[in-house]
């Protein structure tokens, strides 16, 4: 594993400084790391004052303001950093942690532009250090069931997707927020395209799309409500999704094959049970 000292540490865990304190750091990431065998939290790194000493109180770590952020990163038992802020952030904190020779992985979406992302990939191989995007659902149980059924051949040859990811967001939410990298597609749209990738084991060849947009609710004045997709992939093969901020629950993708298809519900949510469906029939 490269590290900005050029010292092998592949026998001890990594240390991560875990950079953003919002709602999926305290209810998903800082929780993670007490049933993590490779990994521990070492620090933490916010510009909320409140955030910052509760929570370092509570996993009795160390914290930093943001403007600090340099101090934590040169520590020599920190190996990576997680980013967990707003979107609009993640460019210039990978950038940051690259350059101090830190390892990165970034909460989705990557960025929110191809510039930011080429950026950040550009700053992390130029230093020699690793970038991910933080998608758990790669290695999520039901998902890997999903692809091994597909792989197995279990409902033929794959012909088209579709999806639907859905909830009522509230009003003054970060993600109602364009300045932010606010919007259906790049909190939700994430999920189901690479849902599709993953999926059909190919990246889309032509992509449309939709918006769907509502001036009259003060949610949407300067975001999308969501998205209507399709993308298609190498051997006329299809997938499409609807994605909103201002609808009914949804939770869902199906893949159809030659001889059947597949639904997960609840598939995308990183809490409560899911439920995979196989249904296989005659040619």
């Amino acid at each position: 594993m490269g590290r900005k000292d050029g010292r092998r540490r592949s026998n001890r865990q990594v240390g991560y400084v875990v950079i953003g304190l919002g709602h999926i750091a305290q209810a998903a990431v800082l929780p993670a790391f007490a049933h993590a065998s490779k990994a521990r939290l070492v620090a933490l790194v916010s510009s909320d004052p409140e955030k910052r000493e509760k929570l370092a109180r509570k996993y009795r770590c160390d914290a930093y303001d943001v403007r600090d952020l340099d101090d934590a990163l040169v520590r020599p038992d920190v190996d990576a950093a997680y980013i967990a802020t707003p979107n609009d952030k993640h460019a210039e904190l990978a950038v940051r942690c690259a350059k101090a020779g830190v390892h990165v992985l970034c909460e989705k979406p990557l960025a929110v532009s191809e510039e930011e992302c080429r950026r950040m990939i550009d700053a992390c191989r130029e230093a020699g250090v690793k970038l991910m995007t933080a998608y758990r659902l790669h290695f999520e149980e039901s998902n890997l069931a999903a692809v091994k059924l597909i792989e197995q051949g279990r409902i033929g040859d794959l012909r088209f997707f579709s999806s639907t990811f859905a909830y009522q967001v509230r009003p003054g939410n970060i993600r109602t927020s364009a300045e932010r990298g606010g919007g259906a597609i790049w909190d939700l749209g994430v999920y189901c395209i690479n849902a599709a990738r993953y999926l059909f084991r190919a990246d889309p060849v032509e992509v449309f799309a939709m918006r769907m947009d509502r001036r009259d609710d003060e949610r949407f004045q300067d975001i999308h409500e969501g998205m209507g997709v399709q993308l298609k992939f190498s051997g006329d093969r299809i997938a499409q999704f609807i994605v909103s901020f201002g609808a009914y629950e949804q939770d869902q993708y199906r893949i159809v094959g030659t001889r059947g298809h597949l639904e997960l519900r609840n598939g995308y949510e990183y809490a409560g049970p899911r439920e995979l469906h196989v249904s296989v029939g005659g040619m």
